[in-house]
């Protein structure tokens, strides 16, 4: 679902028959896609790029402008790899998974005629990793980044508008010696944007960055970009508590505000087994699997999670053959479905998570 569509639907939830919830954040930890063995502790990370020419912005004359757009150019650019090497560095050494992390941040095909990306031979990961005394070699092997420059006049202010929107494509590849091909690549992309507001055309292009500012700060932005598929990361989510129902709703709701969620707990369990209604089930059994998601519990959360959906189908009168359903008709049963699904996500990576936490003995 989309984020307005959520919007809407938390909205809606909100003030359809008086009814009031509350978000609050969680922050929990997620595996990441590659698992390393515990006894792999130190790490380097090397710059594997070429060297590359120098990069010129220059307008795309065939790509159609918006409405009252001024100008545009859209060009791409080799990023710079040094840059990035030592921000992947930086970001895997602010992680602490590993005992040591070493940045190798020379670029190994500085006699190349021509830019390429080239994996290392055995032979190469072999001296390298002996050479820096590392176990495993993480390598930048390309980075390349598109730019779009556009400014616009926006007639009901009166001014105009620029924006630089980077997308930044690194490539990693992961090596380990006596392996005969990298264990793993990586290719992953993301935006970094930038936005300024002018009286005139000329004061935007001044305070939008230069285009040694952009290549710096997206090249520096791409070495953090592979870190959550190498390394278990935080996530920050949002939940949501129902606050209205009863005096026990509402009083569990300010215990949980102040993270007494045991006490909170005993209430919302009440208003569960003593509730006659099927919508005041639904909002105990939604809390209910918050405390336990919060305590980690995380089986037990499902299963009151589970249990605020099916509470939520009757509540919404939901039919399930339905294949066109408006969602603004049925928003408690898809509240609690979305909530299922996210629980179902969390529990599916924690035996991958325990495994690649395991060289802490599992103090996470």
């Amino acid at each position: 679902m989309s984020k307005y569509s959520y919007i809407l639907l938390l909205l809606v939830l909100s003030f359809s028959s008086c009814q009031t919830m509350e978000q609050i954040s969680i922050d929990y930890m997620l595996p990441a896609e590659v698992s390393f063995p515990a006894q792999l502790r130190k790490v380097a990370v090397v710059n594997n790029v070429s060297a590359t020419p120098d990069n010129l912005l220059k307008p795309d004359e065939n790509k159609s402008k918006e409405e009252n757009e001024v100008s545009r150019a859209v060009a791409y650019f080799n990023g710079d790899p040094k840059v990035t090497a030592e921000s992947l560095a930086r970001t895997i050494a602010d992680q602490n998974y590993f005992d040591e992390v070493i940045i190798c941040d020379s670029a190994l095909r500085t006699n190349d005629i021509t830019p390429r990306e080239s994996t290392l031979s055995p032979s190469e990961v072999k001296e390298l990793a002996e050479g820096l005394g590392a176990d495993l070699l993480i390598a930048l092997e390309n980075l390349q980044i598109k730019a779009t420059k556009a400014i616009s006049y926006i007639p009901q202010w009166n001014c105009y508008y620029g924006t630089v929107d980077a997308k930044v494509y690194p490539t990693i590849k992961v090596y380990l010696p006596n392996r005969k091909s990298p264990m793993v690549t990586i290719n992953n992309n993301d935006s970094i944007f930038w936005e300024e507001y002018g009286s005139t055309e000329v004061n935007v292009r001044g305070y939008l960055p230069t285009d040694k500012q952009m290549l710096s700060e997206a090249s520096e932005f791409a070495g953090s970009l592979p870190v959550k598929y190498l390394l278990p990361y935080w996530k920050t989510s949002y939940r949501y508590i129902f606050v209205n129902g009863s005096v026990d709703m509402r009083d569990g709701a300010v215990y949980a505000k102040e993270k007494e969620w045991d006490r909170a707990f005993v209430l919302w369990k009440r208003a569960y087994e003593n509730s006659k209604s099927d919508k005041k089930k639904m909002r105990a059994a939604f809390n209910i699997a918050l405390y336990y998601e919060m305590n980690d519990e995380l089986e037990e959360a499902g299963k009151w999670a589970v249990q605020a959906q099916t509470w939520a189908q009757k509540v919404d009168k939901v039919n399930l053959e339905d294949t066109l359903i408006d969602v603004s008709k049925i928003p408690n049963y898809y509240l609690a479905t979305l909530y299922v699904n996210e629980l179902k996500e969390r529990t599916a990576g924690m035996a991958k998570l325990e495994g690649q936490m395991s060289r802490f003995n599992d103090d996470f």
